[in-house]
């Protein structure tokens, strides 16, 4: 029975697994930004079905939030209430299957890529200029040097929100840019991705030749989370891409706070040493008003942000 005057907290109420449960985890850490405040409880499933066993059993109300390496998100100062999900080692194995690769969801896409060169399997170079994991690729379909997750998913495997496992065939996704229409509270687990034998010597080339000019156009050794807006299919914006359209808005090294718009590549914001969730938030929400102004077109976010705001921020409409 619990002690006389105990609160109840939210580990009281959630079910037993094999994996870990902790609480009041700070997650500034976990980001790129390095920003962020502190999760209600951070859950690391074993496997796939003790992921599964937990989400059939959680209490109904008790919302979760799946994270990976936190290439592209942004935890907002105020922390995240409930359970945040995050895959480890038991979701991270590579291995060759039939037609190419098979990927846990928490496997980084830049080892798929590495595997794929020592396998001598052509077609998944692109996934080296790709910061993150497999499940954000999968989510958000993410692509770089002119190749997208949608160009070689053969099939991905999830677990939806009660805990009943799925397997998909690439087409039953609604993969588009920068989209999936599966619905939130899937979590990918895997994929299997389409691959060919290639010379291996011409593989690592093109690997090589992505690595330098992502090196050259990006900040990638800077507190970033990755590109910021989607490009828009608005016709208003003329063909323009989202870092054309943050530029001609006049954006570039734009700062609030300790948040800077990138000199290097405006479409990626920086953390310069001091900033805050905060800042970053209303940093991209000005970027987005000054185009909508200039262009009349709406930036969509790419990046992802979750929990809850320090302070209220203008959204542009």
């Amino acid at each position: 029975m619990m002690a006389a005057g105990r609160k109840r907290t939210l580990l009281d109420r959630l079910p037993p697994v094999r994996g870990r449960y902790s609480a009041d985890v700070p997650l500034d850490a976990v980001t790129w930004f390095r920003v962020g405040g502190r999760a209600e409880v951070v859950f690391r499933p074993a496997d796939a079905d003790d992921l599964a066993q937990f989400l059939a059993a959680r209490p109904a109300e008790v919302p979760v939030s799946v994270i990976g390496v936190g290439s592209n998100l942004l935890v907002r100062d105020g922390g995240v209430e409930g359970v945040v999900i995050r895959l480890g080692r038991g979701f991270a194995g590579i291995a060759r299957d039939a037609g190419g690769l098979r990927a846990g969801a928490a496997a980084l896409d830049v080892n798929v890529a590495l595997f794929a060169l020592e396998a001598g399997l052509a077609g998944l170079e692109f996934l080296r200029g790709i910061p993150g994991t497999i499940g954000g690729a999968l989510r958000m379909n993410a692509g770089a040097y002119g190749r997208e997750i949608a160009d070689v998913l053969i099939e991905a495997e999830a677990v939806d929100g009660q805990g009943r496992m799925h397997r998909f065939e690439a087409k039953e996704l609604g993969l588009s840019y920068r989209h999936c229409a599966l619905a939130e509270d899937y979590i990918f687990t895997g994929a299997l991705l389409a691959a060919t034998p290639g010379a291996g010597t011409e593989i690592s080339a093109r690997m090589a030749e992505i690595t330098r000019s992502r090196e050259a156009t990006q900040p990638v050794r800077t507190r970033t989370g990755g590109s910021t807006f989607a490009n828009p299919a608005d016709p208003a914006a003329g063909g323009l891409k989202a870092w054309q359209l943050i530029d001609q808005a006049g954006c570039r090294g734009l700062r609030i706070g300790g948040a800077q718009v990138s000199e290097l590549h405006c479409n990626f914001l920086i953390n310069t040493g001091d900033a805050t969730a905060a800042d970053l938030e209303a940093l991209g929400e000005e970027v987005r008003r000054r185009v909508k102004e200039k262009f009349g077109v709406t930036l969509q976010w790419e990046i992802r942000r979750i929990g809850r705001p320090a302070a209220r921020l203008e959204v542009a409409s």
